[in-house]
């Protein structure tokens, strides 16, 4: 039975989104440790869910959490090991923002153990079921790892993010061509693409991306500007996050459409 945090949309296509940060759900035993609620949500990757809502209509294989990273963070190496080394970045459960701001009240670190085994495993089970699944049907297919972050964070990275961030782990997770269309249609929007830059894709890119076996993962981390009237710079719970316009998210919208009709090509051809 699939837990009721958990979001497994079952489809035949050759793709696979998954969706690990959009969730804002926080139990209440873990919410009365935390120094704020708006802080444990501030990192959310906002309205991603929406944004992708026409993959149902790919026949797309969706997995979601409604659970916040604050919670766990079902993105992270499970043994510790940074993603990043040397660079800043959160834990498998995070224990401050994206700026470097405590989560916790003091005396209240989370037990990462028990939260591993009670939502960080579950959602890799899913993960790992439905790849097999569609590895049954198609002989190979493309797990999309959708994203969003602030587009200015000086703890994270300098300056303003680009627009498009695609990550394939230095082009180790998926084909090289997939990789080329992908960067052709972000380029052809006009605004900024970058690939395996500040984000090289995440543990799930990472862990599940092997194209000899017939599984090409890539990441898409967008800068929140690209589709939200983002208020760029330091922001409060006056101001972020800004609710969801479809207006403003059209024209990515409409790339990310081609983005995962490419994938689904790149999937239905097995040459």
């Amino acid at each position: 039975m699939t837990p009721s945090w958990l979001t497994i949309r079952q489809g035949t296509a050759p793709l696979l989104l998954s969706l690990p940060h959009t969730g804002t759900d926080i139990p209440a035993e873990i919410e009365d440790t935390l120094v704020s609620p708006w802080l444990a949500r501030k990192d959310t990757d906002w309205f991603i869910e929406r944004l992708y809502d026409f993959a149902a209509g790919l026949d797309a294989t969706l997995i979601r959490t409604t659970l916040s990273r604050t919670v766990v963070d079902v993105n992270r190496d499970p043994t510790g090991i940074s993603l990043y080394p040397g660079q800043a970045t959160t834990e498998l459960c995070p224990t401050t923002t994206f700026d470097g701001e405590p989560l916790y009240r003091p005396g209240h670190a989370p037990d990462v153990a028990d939260r591993r085994a009670r939502w960080f495993d579950p959602y890799h089970a899913a993960l790992q079921d439905e790849i097999a699944r569609l590895r049954r049907l198609h002989p190979r297919i493309v797990l999309y790892d959708g994203h969003a972050i602030r587009s200015e964070i000086p703890r994270l990275f300098p300056g303003l993010l680009p627009h498009f961030n695609i990550g394939t782990n230095g082009g180790q997770s998926c084909d090289p061509a997939l990789q080329a269309t992908i960067e052709a249609i972000c380029a052809a929007t006009g605004l900024t693409t970058i690939s395996n830059g500040r984000f090289r894709g995440g543990y799930i890119t990472r862990a599940y991306g092997r194209p000899a076996d017939g599984v090409h993962a890539v990441q898409m981390e967008l800068a929140c500007r690209a589709y939200l009237a983002e208020p760029v710079g330091p922001v409060g719970p006056e101001t972020w996050p800004v609710p969801y316009d479809p207006a403003v998210a059209a024209p990515v919208r409409a790339a990310l459409e081609q983005i995962l009709a490419a994938c689904l090509a790149f999937g239905a051809d097995p040459t």
